[in-house]
Parts: structure tokens; C-alpha cells; sequence
């Protein structure tokens, strides 16, 4: 579908990519990886064509769609949710619109024989064609089950986008860009601003969706669930193999080990004609030695092997102070936000040690608990922290606290105290910041320097009960298990807000789900609490847990959430069959008019076959019935869909 062929980009004399090639294929699922810097936003941008290679070509075939969802995007604010949402179907509106004015056009003519009503009617047939195709009749429903998998209640359709948070505005573009229905999605860290619940609905999306996929991820979970083949990047060169992400990480260790047999024994003959080279340089007998041995140095293609930084992986929390066995009581805990109600009647205990999890669908109150046992908000009901408790608390915009004005030295230099100040350097390394990194202004550094510039700052005042609200937005997948692993060597307290399934897993014991402005505690990990609840996601669970509402469809009641009976799916099934028999049948009394129509159009094509009224009146006539059959058959064909979408609802 897509070939790249010997992409080259030149960087001020570095070259972030050498000659690479590959194909995107017809519905591949592409996980792009790589450290930070390797150059994976950069590629998706080449890709779409808003940077430009150095060298080297991309073959993108005609009429082939691109959808790209950068990381970071200019959001509009002049619309509703639903109008702003419906933009995706511009080409679909568009036609919709001609197809009425046609429709008024075509109403006011009374020559029916004219060539302005015959071209209308071809008109018309043809837009209507192409609605159908665009799949016209329903992309209001479609809208809605997007919207609604991405998080947003009914209730948010009407609301203007500039009520919403930053991270919900995004999912707003999203959902208008899987509306769209690409031909290639380049997906750039499309879950940071998801729920869970979301995530898993767009994990069931991508991977049942027709096209092709290529995806920049640090959800180590995600990239499993969606992709099937992995490109990484490194060194300015690509790996590419057919295998998810966890797969690939257990090849390329394999790999690695036989590449660096490879490089030793490379690096011992390259010492070897060296040795011979500098022994024998100067004597005339060795001469045509030497010149051989330096031609054969020179056609040595090195072996390159990218370092890897195993003092990363040292990196720990300091000791906790002792504290009491209880953290945080809390009984009664309400929050109101003016007249919404946020939390209601809320009662938990926190004891000393324990690894605790807050999940739940975004605007469940998750932060909002955060923030009030931080006690940054004022609140219903008693709040007790324990004794000698001392909290170190990462919000979610943390990294965007930071002054921008100092380096990234001086904004630790400027905490830090006694030993650790002699120390700062190797910390700062450890965190990944090397070399000339350190030097760097803050206001320079990405979203993942950032926010593990204010983790470092959060490591160096000893705490016993650690409050980190999204702590591995904008971290790649080695930062998170860098800070998974000290959180998991901590010996105090850890309260963790976190979308992300991979990094919970292994880390907490206990969970607390948010659900409809209460907290419930679940004893055991992140995936035994969904075990517990029998459910594949927590997207079942909302269904599970939310009143069923009561509808109507073609006279029928229905449960919006609905389990069904046996009986009642198979009723539905017998009247989905029936439905689509009735429009078989309509669809070749449709096509028999037509070839009537056609033979007609033949006769009239004719001058001697023009006597009398006899053909003009048949003609008429068929007009009429293929009018009435059409009307029969969109109305059959919309009551079929609705009851296709009653049974996958």
C-alpha cells in the first residue's frame, strides 16, 4: 500500500535515519518502538508528508487516506461535541445536502422528458449511490457508539467543546478521526489522555478495523492487543519483524546475544590486522602485507551495537520515615463541584505499605480523592492522616510546574542537599539525562523529560506515602519500568492514578474502582480484579453496573444494556431474517424495473418508436413504481440496521 524506500533525514550533520525501507501493507498492525529521540513521531510525520526526507522516496498509491493523530493538536472551540464530531462526515453531509436540493429541483420540473430532468435523475442516482456506499444511512449511529466508547456520555452531545478538559478535547479528534475511516491510521500515543475503559474499546476498534495501522505506543499492553508486526528504531535503522511487542523484546534479547558474539569476534579480528599493521608498517618485505591488510580493514562493515544503560535500572525511592500503621481514615467523604456531585459518602483506609490503585472511567473523582487527601480541596465528611505521615505527590501536570528557566543541573541543584548535591550528575544519568542533557533549559525538554525531571525532584525528599496521580503519561516503555521498579522496592506507602494496565500489574494489591460517585476496594492485583468481575474489560463492567434503560425500536421494548434471553435472541434473529428476505425481494423487483426502464430508454432512443402515447405512459409508469420501491427499500433497509444493531448492542 505504502513502500518507503531508502529514507534518509539529516539532522545538523546527524543522521536520524539511514537509508531505511519497508512496506505498510493492506491491514498490517505496525507497533513503531524505540527509545525517546529515535526518530518515531518524525517517521509517522514523513509518512503523512508533513516532514520531508532528506533523501530517498515514499510511494503513497491514488486516492489512498491518510489519518494522523499527533500527539500534541491545535483544538477548535466553536462548536457542540456532536456538531464538532460530525465534521468527520463532511463528504457524507455534503452529498446529503445535494441530494435534497436536487430532490426540490427535480420536483419543480413538469417536462419529464426534458434532458435538465433526465441529467437531475442520473444526478441523483449517482449521489445516492455514493451515500449509500459511504454508509449514509448510518453514521449518526455510528457517531454515537464512537463517542460513547471513547468515554462521553449522551448527555455531553449538546455541550460545547469548551467545557471540556484538554485531554477529553482530544478524544474528541479521536473519535473524528476513526469516523473517518482512513485507509492507513499513524496513531501517535493515542491512549494518554484514555480511561481504561477506553483503551480497551479502542483496542476492540483497531483490531477489528479494515485498514492499516501503524502505531506509537508506551502501553506495553496496548501495543500487544493491537499490533501483530513491530518496527523498531534504533541506531538511525529499523528492525522490522512479524511479532507483537513482548514477542519481539524476547527476540531481539536473543538476537543481541548473537550480535555481540558477532561484534567480539569482530572487534578481535579488526585488533588482529591492527597489530599486524602497526608491527609490519615499516618494513619493505611486509609491505604488500600491510596494504592488504588495510584494504581489508577498510571493506569491514562494522557491527554496531547500541548501549545499553544498566545503571538506570539501580534507581530506588529513598527509605520511608516510620509512620503508623494507619496512612489516611477517611469516613464520609463527599465532593461537590458548585451543583455536580462528584463523590458521595466515601469511606476507605490506607494502611502502612500497602500498594493501591484508583481506576475508573475520567471524571469518576479519581483525582479529586487524590487531591483531598493532600488535603489541597475542602470536602464533606472526616479525613485523618495517620501518624508521622509524610506525602510526596506527583499531580498530572506536574512536569508543567516546573520553572522552565534553569537547566536541568540547576533544578536539582537547587533542592538538593547535604551528600546528594555531590551526587547530582549520577542521578540525573540514572534518570537518563547525559552529557550535554544536563545543560539543557527545561523550557527545551519533551513531555517525557519532563516529567522525569519532576520525579527525580519528587525522590529526593524522603517520604513515607507516595500520592502519583498519571504518573506514566509521556514516559517511553523503559522509563516506566524504571519507576515500576522502585516504586516496587519502596518500603512506604503508594498510591497510584494510572490508566496503564502494564505498569499496575505486579505493583498494587488493592484496587478501588470508581463507579457512579462511589469508591468500592478490591483485595489483589489490577487483572485479578478484573477476574473477579468475570469480564474481559472494564467496558463490560460499565455495562454491568449501569441501570438499564428502557427503550423502543419498531414498537418493541428493548434494554439499551441489555442481556438477552435465549428466546428473546432468537426472536430477534427470526425478524433479522425476515427483514433481509424482504429486502432481497424488494431489491429484484428494483432491479426488474430498471431493465424494463433501460428497454425503454432503448425504444425512445429510437424516432420511429415514438407514435402515440402508449410508450411515454409505460415509461411514466415504471418512473413511479421504482420511486415507490426505493422508498420501500430504504425504509426496510433502515429497520433491518436498526435491529443488526439491536443484537450487537
Amino acid at each position: 500500500m505504502i513502500s518507503l524506500d531508502k529514507i534518509s533525514l539529516n539532522f545538523g550533520g546527524f543522521d536520524l535515519f539511514k537509508e531505511i525501507s519497508f512496506l505498510i501493507n493492506p491491514k498490517d498492525r505496525i507497533g513503531l518502538i524505540g527509545k525517546n529521540g529515535a526518530g518515531k513521531t518524525t517517521l509517522l510525520k514523513v509518512i503523512k508528508g508533513i516532514d520531508a526526507p532528506t533523501s530517498g522516496s515514499i510511494g503513497i498509491p491514488k486516492n489512498t487516506t491518510i489519518g494522523y493523530l499527533p500527539q500534541q493538536m491545535k483544538l477548535s472551540d466553536v462548536r457542540t461535541l456532536k456538531e464538532e464530531t460530525v465534521l468527520a462526515f463532511e463528504e457524507l453531509i455534503n452529498i446529503q445536502h445535494k441530494i435534497t436540493c436536487l430532490n426540490t429541483e427535480i420536483s419543480e420540473v413538469h417536462d419529464y422528458h426534458s434532458d435538465l430532468y433526465l441529467k437531475k435523475l442520473d444526478c441523483l442516482n449517482e449521489l445516492n449511490e455514493r451515500f449509500n456506499i459511504l454508509g449514509g444511512d448510518n453514521y449518526e449511529a455510528e457517531l454515537e457508539q464512537t463517542l460513547v466508547g471513547l468515554g462521553f456520555e449522551r448527555s455531553d452531545f449538546n455541550r460545547h467543546t469548551s467545557e471540556f478538559s484538554g485531554g477529553w478535547r482530544m478524544r474528541v479528534e479521536l473519535a473524528k478521526l476513526l469516523l473517518k475511516k482512513p485507509d492507513v491510521f499513524l496513531l501517535d500515543e493515542p491512549t494518554n489522555h484514555l480511561d481504561i475503559e477506553s483503551i480497551q474499546w479502542l483496542e476492540d476498534f483497531l483490531k477489528n478495523y479494515n485498514g492499516a495501522i501503524v502505531l506509537v505506543s508506551h502501553d506495553k499492553a496496548f501495543l500487544d492487543a493491537v499490533c501483530n508486526r513491530t518496527i523498531e528504531i534504533s541506531l538511525g535503522k529499523i528492525t522490522d519483524q512479524k511479532m507483537n511487542y513482548s514477542k519481539f523484546m524476547t527476540w531481539k534479547t536473543e538476537q543481541r546475544e548473537i550480535q555481540l558474539a558477532a561484534y567480539r569476534n569482530q572487534q578481535k579480528q579488526i585488533e588482529d590486522i591492527e597489530t599486524f599493521i602497526e608491527r609490519f608498517r615499516y618494513k619493505a618485505t611486509k609491505a604488500v602485507q600491510v596494504q592488504s591488510r588495510i584494504k581489508q580493514l577498510g571493506k569491514i562493515n562494522r557491527i554496531e551495537i547500541e548501549e545499553v544503560d544498566n545503571s538506570a535500572f539501580k534507581i530506588s525511592f529513598p527509605p520511608a520515615p516510620r509512620s503508623g500503621r494507619v496512612i489516611v481514615e477517611a469516613r464520609n467523604i463527599s465532593k461537590r463541584y458548585n451543583n455536580l456531585l462528584v463523590l458521595n459518602d466515601i469511606d476507605f483506609k490506607i494502611e502502612q505499605g500497602e500498594k493501591i490503585a484508583f481506576v475508573g472511567r475520567n471524571g469518576e473523582g479519581k483525582t479529586t480523592l487524590a487531591r483531598i487527601i493532600m488535603q489541597e480541596l475542602e470536602h464533606e465528611g472526616e479525613l485523618t492522616l495517620g501518624h508521622n505521615v509524610k506525602i510526596g505527590y506527583f499531580a498530572q501536570n506536574q512536569a508543567q510546574l516546573l520553572n522552565e528557566g534553569p537547566t536541568v543541573f540547576e533544578t536539582i541543584d537547587q533542592i538538593a542537599v547535604g551528600e546528594v548535591r555531590t551526587k547530582i550528575r549520577d542521578i540525573l544519568g540514572a534518570f537518563l539525562f547525559s552529557g550535554e542533557d544536563v545543560d539543557k533549559k527545561v523550557k527545551v525538554l519533551s513531555g517525557g523529560e519532563k516529567t522525569r525531571l519532576a520525579m527525580i525532584k519528587l525522590m529526593l525528599e524522603p517520604v513515607n506515602f507516595l500520592v502519583l496521580d498519571e504518573p506514566t503519561n509521556h514516559l517511553d516503555i523503559r522509563s516506566k519500568e524504571i519507576l515500576k521498579n522502585a516504586l516496587i522496592n519502596f518500603n512506604g506507602t503508594v498510591l497510584v492514578v494510572s490508566h496503564d494496565r502494564e505498569f499496575l500489574d505486579g505493583l498494587v494489591n488493592c484496587v478501588y474502582e470508581f463507579r457512579n460517585k462511589k469508591a468500592k476496594q478490591h483485595l489483589g492485583g489490577i487483572y485479578d480484579f478484573l477476574e473477579k468481575k468475570k469480564i474481559e474489560s472494564l467496558k463490560e463492567l460499565e455495562i454491568n453496573n449501569n441501570p438499564r434503560r428502557t427503550e423502543r425500536l419498531n414498537g418493541t421494548k428493548i434494554n439499551s444494556l441489555q442481556e438477552f434471553s435465549f428466546q428473546e435472541q432468537k426472536e430477534i434473529n427470526r425478524t433479522i431474517l425476515r427483514l433481509e428476505k424482504q429486502v432481497e425481494k424488494t431489491e429484484s423487483e428494483i432491479q426488474t424495473i430498471e431493465n424494463e426502464s433501460d428497454e425503454l430508454d432503448r425504444l425512445l432512443s429510437a424516432p420511429d418508436n415514438l407514435e402515440g402515447h402508449t410508450i411515454f405512459d409505460k415509461y411514466e409508469l415504471l418512473k413511479k413504481q421504482l420511486k415507490t420501491a426505493m422508498e420501500e427499500w430504504e425504509k426496510q433497509h433502515e429497520e433491518l440496521e436498526n435491529w443488526k444493531m439491536k443484537k450487537n448492542w
